[in-house]
């Protein structure tokens, strides 16, 4: 009898964790792929230690979705605390004026190279605020470091400002809603060993719900071998277009 769970998995699949305060993002990728039984997982967008929230996890041909993944904006929920107490029209000023592109220095500590950037913050609203305390939703560019960015908003303020915690509620269309927490993996990947696959099946989303985000070309029969192996694609074999895009756009060939 096949095994779906083991199907599901040669045919590569993600898992959608919520993440917890204390383990780094690549211990729980680890976490996963020994519960899964698999060589190699990857995650895409690191969550230090101290942030919990959604974590993407791909295994198998499902990692060669990671730069598609990273293409998405997340979304977060912030403390963020400021060093004196500020009035409620100049934090709803400086909000406003860092929703847009803005420039970022990666912090010291950060594992990529310091350099200047842009990253758009599409959403920056405060949800609620408690004295020096303001509680901020906000949606950026993949890549934002959201705790330079609790600084930048202090110092425009001219107080200071630190972040208290960090959640990650969303990537691109996956939320927090759909995520699950490492003990739900564990308890269906034991189902599985006790010869009840559902449960651990019903975890692994397929590769399908990430590239079906993205434009489409839909090509004729005869033209997708050729281009499976690497040849350029012609009018002549798109069959259809479902929706229009623009000159550049990823796209995926269907």
């Amino acid at each position: 009898m096949s095994d779906p769970v083991e199907e599901r998995l040669r045919a590569g699949a993600f898992l959608l964790i919520d993440k917890p305060r204390g383990p780094s993002s690549h211990q729980v990728t680890a976490w996963a792929r020994d519960l899964l039984g698999v060589g190699a997982a990857g995650h895409a967008g690191t969550l230090d230690p101290n942030v919990s929230g959604l974590l993407w996890v791909g295994v198998g041909p499902a990692l060669k979705l990671l730069p598609l993944v990273l293409e998405f904006p997340k979304r977060y929920v912030a403390s963020v605390v400021l060093h004196g107490p500020a009035p409620a029209r100049e934090v709803a000023r400086v909000l406003a004026e860092f929703t847009g592109p803005i420039y970022q220095t990666p912090p010291v500590r950060s594992a990529v190279k310091r350099e200047r950037r842009v990253r758009t913050v599409h959403r920056l609203e405060l949800l609620e605020s408690d004295g020096p305390r303001l509680l901020i939703d906000l949606t950026a560019d993949s890549g934002t470091y959201v705790r330079t960015l609790a600084v930048d908003l202090g110092e425009a303020l001219g107080l200071g400002g630190h972040m208290e915690e960090l959640r990650r509620v969303a990537t691109g269309p996956f939320r927090e809603e759909s995520s699950v927490p490492l003990a739900a993996l564990a308890d269906a990947a034991a189902a599985r060993a006790g010869g009840d696959p559902a449960p651990l099946l019903a975890l692994l989303h397929p590769m399908e719900e990430v590239w079906r985000e993205f434009p489409a070309i839909v090509v004729k029969d005869g033209a997708a071998s050729a281009i499976a192996h690497g040849a350029g694609l012609a009018s002549g074999g798109i069959l259809a277009i479902p929706r229009p895009f623009a000159r550049g756009a990823r796209v995926t060939l269907l």
